[in-house]
């Protein structure tokens, strides 16, 4: 079996193109053949062993040298760590010539590649895109919601306009199923876009334990040391897209309160509200709160390995994948009782807070850090690695490909 996956966005900086890379890497590891789209702006982009990659170059700040690259940057739903473009945002010619890249882009990559199944990620503009390449080449489709999918439809919906929605709805009454990440995620679907109903499969996301697990060799210090950092006693992480919808401004809030002196909060990511959220932590006087942008996946695991609990203060977030990383490596994890964080965060593993809550944000930091609640990081590591690594799940996604 040969499968075909298409993205939005870059396989690294958002959760959608994690979840593209784990799901094609373990397809490999089953011996069946992956090829990756994907939007590119950058020469030089992380390569995985025995599947074939094809991106499609978009221009960042400057050109790159020795690529045909389209003249802006990749849009985005909300925000990614290397481009603040938005969908909305995209004139009539931009639209239009984004549509004949990946038109062109994806039948070429079909005819080449010869895909069984085409796994488009998000209904919206390119799974539409695709869905057109399946029906003149007579090849099945399934897609997966990532629910900033459903977010764009909506604010669609809010501006009265159409353009990714109208693409939305021939990609869902095209695909052969639609797969979920949360159970918040499948009800959105189904409510926001009718052609879904029927269709919808709710899929755990997965972690690759092969990057995200306990190691109890890492040394702290070292760690500190490596991002610029000298030691503290406590550590608190916070790892993701600096923008409105993840709430680090609740969190600086929440560190007002919990912050002492042996008590350091990391904050890796980056982001459109990066200067914003730093002045913010400026006014807010905190003293022990750094910034250390976006990280390799070596360097997270590192991170959440040394973390005390890690936190996830999200208005809405439609699975969390961050917060199963963290956990993956034993962490404790703090998060908005919102979207799919309720579908794992249980309390063996972590602790649920209402959106928008600074301060019970910081009183189960606080409870977490002076052992008043005490998690077992062995418990937390272990129970990710049986629900939720990408192997345990990849057979589910072999089944629907071979139904479809």
């Amino acid at each position: 079996m040969k499968v075909l996956f298409i993205n939005h966005f870059p396989l690294t900086g958002s959760g959608s193109g994690v979840y593209t890379a784990n799901i094609a890497k373990g397809l490999t590891r089953k011996g069946i053949e992956t090829a990756i789209i994907f939007p590119e702006n950058r020469k030089e982009y992380e390569h995985y062993e025995n599947i074939k990659l094809y991106p499609v170059f978009f221009k960042n700040k400057e050109r790159i040298s020795g690529v045909n690259q389209i003249d802006m940057n990749f849009p985005c739903f909300t925000t990614h760590p290397r481009s603040t473009f938005n969908f909305k945002d995209m004139t009539l010619e931009q639209k239009k010539e984004y549509e004949q890249v990946f038109y062109k882009k994806i039948s070429e990559v079909i005819k080449e590649f010869k895909p069984d199944i085409i796994h488009a990620q998000h209904i919206w503009t390119l799974a539409g895109i695709a869905t057109k390449c399946c029906r003149e080449y007579n090849i099945p489709m399934i897609i997966t919601c990532h629910g900033t999918d459903i977010m764009g439809i909506q604010d669609e919906q809010k501006r009265k306009e159409n353009w990714g929605t109208n693409w939305a709805n021939e990609a869902a009454e095209y695909a052969s199923a639609i797969v979920t990440i949360s159970k918040d995620s499948n009800e959105l679907a189904e409510n926001i876009l009718p052609k879904t109903k029927g269709k919808t499969k709710w899929i755990r996301n997965g972690v690759d334990m092969s990057v995200f697990s306990k190691d109890d060799s890492i040394d702290k210090i070292k760690v500190l040391n490596s991002l610029g950092i000298e030691n503290y006693d406590k550590v608190v992480s916070f790892v993701g897209k600096l923008t409105h919808f993840k709430g680090v401004d609740v969190l600086l809030n929440a560190i007002a309160i919990y912050e002492k002196a042996n008590i350091l909060t990391i904050i890796a990511g980056d982001g459109e509200l990066r200067d914003l959220l730093q002045k913010q932590a400026k006014e807010l006087e905190l003293k022990n709160v750094k910034f250390v942008g976006n990280q390799p996946q070596s360097k997270l695991k590192e991170i959440y390995n040394i973390a005390d609990c890690s936190c996830v203060p999200s208005r809405r977030e439609p699975f969390g994948l961050v917060a199963i990383e963290a956990m993956a490596c034993g962490a404790p994890v703090v998060a908005t009782n919102e979207g799919g964080l309720p579908d794992f965060v249980t309390p063996d593993v972590g602790i649920l807070v209402n959106v928008e809550d600074a301060e019970s944000l910081a009183k189960s930091v606080t409870k977490i850090l002076d052992g008043d609640i005490k998690f077992d990081r062995n418990v937390i590591s272990n129970k990710i690695e049986t629900l939720y690594s990408q192997d345990a799940l990849i057979n589910e996604f072999i089944k629907i490909y071979n139904e479809t």
